[in-house]
């Protein structure tokens, strides 16, 4: 459901407020804050909430992992804003390899510079993990 911005034209304050498409031009919007009906909408970049499965299914897209092998700041990138879109923190190891690959480290160069990397703990598994077939 996106979501639009007003400017309430008594309290001037800005809000958003989340209605469909059917809704919009339809639906009366009032300030949450005043309760004026007095309310313009501002110009900005319409933001649409999608489920968790269809987030997930974008970031399985294959087209987004083309040239991952090749790009370690764009496999960086990417395992970030996965980290980011699963909301859990994956540890320090995680944040430690994805920090590096940003820099431009190759995976091959992070493995041999923290050779425990998929320890005995259950750690995060090899660096092969990240740096295969896509």
């Amino acid at each position: 459901m996106p979501a639009y911005e007003y400017r309430c034209l008594d309290c001037k304050r800005i809000f958003e407020v989340f209605i469909s498409y059917e809704e919009y031009g339809e639906r009366e919007i009032t300030c949450p804050h005043c309760e004026s009906a007095k309310v313009q909408k501002r110009l900005s970049r319409v933001r649409i909430a999608k489920s968790e499965d269809q987030r997930f299914e974008d970031m399985a897209d294959p087209s987004a992992l083309e040239g991952l092998e090749d790009d370690p700041q764009a496999l960086g990138r990417m395992m970030r804003k996965m980290s980011s879109e699963m909301g859990e923190d994956l540890g320090p190891e995680f944040d430690e390899v994805v920090d590096r690959l940003e820099k431009g480290q190759s995976p091959d160069d992070i493995e041999k510079a923290i050779p425990d990397l998929g320890g005995a703990d259950g750690g995060m598994g090899g660096m092969d993990d990240f740096s295969g077939d896509f």
